[in-house]
């Protein structure tokens, strides 16, 4: 990973990034951070937040924040306000999303069962195409073999399982974040990832984001990424030297 000054490009169009402990620090959007994103809204850059949190954060973020949209559950679906109207998309059609909740219903019983500790995010009621189990947001930090075993139960019943820095996520279906943020730059901005790769870029913190570090010709850390390094087979290119939403605030003064 080289550090973030060594980047210079000023040619960025579209920004995807991560929320928690990438634009947040200790579970807040910090002043620095929410104004980086208007600056960058400001300097005509498009950023789309990338996110394992709920479909009804999205309708509040879509709306009130200075973002081109944002695409949620870890690539399940994004939302866009644009000219005054909210466009929703989905990877599956109503009928597939609620069959794969009655199948994640039995997940949620074995975990919660199995697994002393652990407990539905609370965001959880607000979801529409996954499961999401805190192990150390708002419960008491589990160990990595407890965390291991939430994971295990994702996969014995066939879901796709990620692990974030505060939940472990599971979903059945073939999607993805990188799978996403194609669409949404293709059908919303008219941008092909595949042959425009270089006008765009990605800000993560940890090893869930590890496909978007490895795809994005362009894509950067905040300073926490360090923490996981030994964890992690595709590194980001460049890392800001602060932590959480400072660090994003500086990595984002590159870009405007």
């Amino acid at each position: 990973m080289k550090p973030i000054t060594n980047f210079k490009n000023p040619g960025i169009k579209v920004l995807f990034t991560d929320i928690d402990d990438t634009l947040t620090h200790q579970g807040r959007l910090q002043a620095e951070a929410y104004d980086a994103l208007w600056q960058l809204h400001n300097a005509n850059i498009a950023v789309v937040p990338v996110t394992g949190r709920p479909a009804g954060w999205c309708e509040l973020i879509a709306r009130q924040w200075p973002v081109a949209g944002v695409i949620g559950e870890n690539g399940g679906l994004y939302f866009r306000y644009h000219e005054k109207k909210m466009h929703r998309h989905y990877a599956f059609p109503a009928t597939t999303r609620k069959d794969h909740r009655s199948r994640l219903e039995l997940v949620k019983a074995e975990v919660l069962q199995q697994v002393p500790g652990a407990a539905l995010a609370s965001d959880q009621f607000c979801r529409e195409m996954d499961l999401a189990i805190d192990y150390c947001e708002d419960v008491a930090p589990l160990d990595k073999g407890q965390v291991q075993k939430i994971v295990d139960i994702f996969t014995k019943h066939g879901a796709t399982v990620k692990v974030s820095s505060i939940h472990v996520n599971g979903w059945f279906g073939d999607y993805d974040k990188l799978t996403m943020c194609k669409a949404f730059a293709e059908t919303e901005l008219q941008i092909r990832l595949d042959t425009q790769g270089s006008i765009c870029a990605f800000v993560g913190d940890s090893p869930n984001d590890e496909p978007l570090f490895e795809y994005f010709e362009n894509s950067f850390a905040v300073a926490n990424v360090n923490r996981f390094v030994d964890d992690m087979s595709h590194l980001p290119k460049y890392v800001a030297k602060k932590e959480g939403g400072l660090g994003f605030a500086e990595i984002a003064k590159r870009m405007y």
